[in-house]
C-alpha cells in the first residue's frame, strides 16, 4: 500500500511500514511455525517502522508464552510499537475480582516489553530522520458498545500538532467516531474486523458491521487502513479473507 500526502516529509519519502494485526495468540496453542513464517517475511522485507494495532492474545497473558522468542526477532530501524486491542484487556472471562483482570492486563504489557515491543497507551512518539519527523499515536481501545472505550485521543496527540501523524487505534470504527471529526490526523491505522474471515468475490459479512472494514479509505486528505488480521478467532480458518502482512510505503507529494 502507498500513502501519498503532501504533508508527509521529503525525508520519509519511501518510508516502509509493517502493519500487524489480530494476531490471537491463543488460537494458535504451542505451534509457532505460522508465526515463525510471518516473522521471517517481515525480516525480509526490510521495514523502517513496524506498528501492531491489537488483540494479540484471546483472553489470557500466558497465551502469548510460546511466541515470545518468535515475535523478539521482529527488528525495524525505527522499532516495534504497538496497541491494546478489546481482547487485550481479558473482558471475555468472568473474574473474581478487578484486580485479576488487571494483573492479566499488566503480564501482557510486561511480555510485549520482553519482546522488545513498545506499548502506546494513550501516546505518542517522534521518528526522526535528518531534519524531518513524523509522529506515531496510539491509543488505547476505542470501541462502540460492548466493546471497551480507553482511548484518550487528545492527550495522546497533544503536542504533534503541524506533523505528519499516523493512528494506531484498533477498531476502524474510532476513526468516524472521533478522529475524522474532530482531528486532522492524516493516516489511521487499525484492525479488529478480520473481514469476518470471508471474504468472497469482494462480499464480507463484515461490512454489514463496519463500513471500513477492509483495505485503505480516504476522505478529503484524511486516509484509514484496515488490515483484516494475521491470526483468527473463534473457528480456525479463514475463507477469501486471508492472512495480511501490510507494508506501507509513504510518498511525499
Amino acid at each position: 500500500v502507498t500513502i501519498e500526502s503532501k504533508d508527509i516529509p521529503m525525508g520519509f519519502h519511501g518510508y516502509r511500514i509493517i502493519q500487524l494485526a489480530d494476531i490471537h495468540a491463543g488460537s494458535w496453542g504451542s505451534n509457532i511455525r505460522p508465526m515463525q513464517k510471518a516473522v521471517n517475511i517481515i525480516q525480509g522485507l526490510q521495514p523502517d517502522l513496524i506498528v501492531f494495532t491489537g488483540d494479540l492474545i484471546n483472553n489470557l497473558a500466558n497465551e502469548l508464552d510460546p511466541f515470545i522468542p518468535v515475535f523478539s526477532h521482529l527488528q525495524a530501524k525505527d522499532g516495534v510499537y504497538s496497541v491494546l486491542g478489546n481482547h487485550d484487556y481479558s473482558t471475555y472471562i468472568e473474574w473474581d475480582n478487578p484486580q485479576q483482570q488487571k494483573a492479566q492486563l499488566d503480564s501482557l504489557m510486561a511480555k510485549q516489553s520482553q519482546m522488545g515491543w513498545t506499548l502506546l497507551n494513550n501516546q505518542h512518539v517522534k521518528i526522526h530522520r535528518k531534519n524531518d519527523s513524523i509522529a506515531l499515536i496510539g491509543v488505547e481501545n476505542s470501541g462502540r458498545p460492548p466493546f471497551p472505550d480507553h482511548a484518550r485521543l487528545s492527550e495522546a496527540m497533544a503536542g504533534t500538532e503541524g506533523m505528519f501523524q499516523i493512528l494506531l487505534s484498533h477498531d476502524p470504527s474510532h476513526w468516524q467516531r472521533e478522529v475524522l471529526p474532530k482531528t486532522d490526523i492524516q493516516l489511521m491505522l487499525a484492525g479488529h474486523t478480520h473481514a469476518m474471515q470471508t471474504k468472497i468475490f469482494g462480499f464480507t459479512p463484515a461490512q454489514f458491521v463496519y463500513p471500513e472494514n477492509d483495505g485503505l479509505y480516504q476522505k478529503g486528505e484524511q486516509m484509514l487502513y484496515v488490515n483484516i488480521g494475521l491470526g483468527h478467532l473463534h473457528y480456525p480458518m479463514r475463507l477469501g479473507a486471508w492472512p495480511e502482512i501490510t507494508l506501507i510505503t509513504l510518498k511525499a507529494k
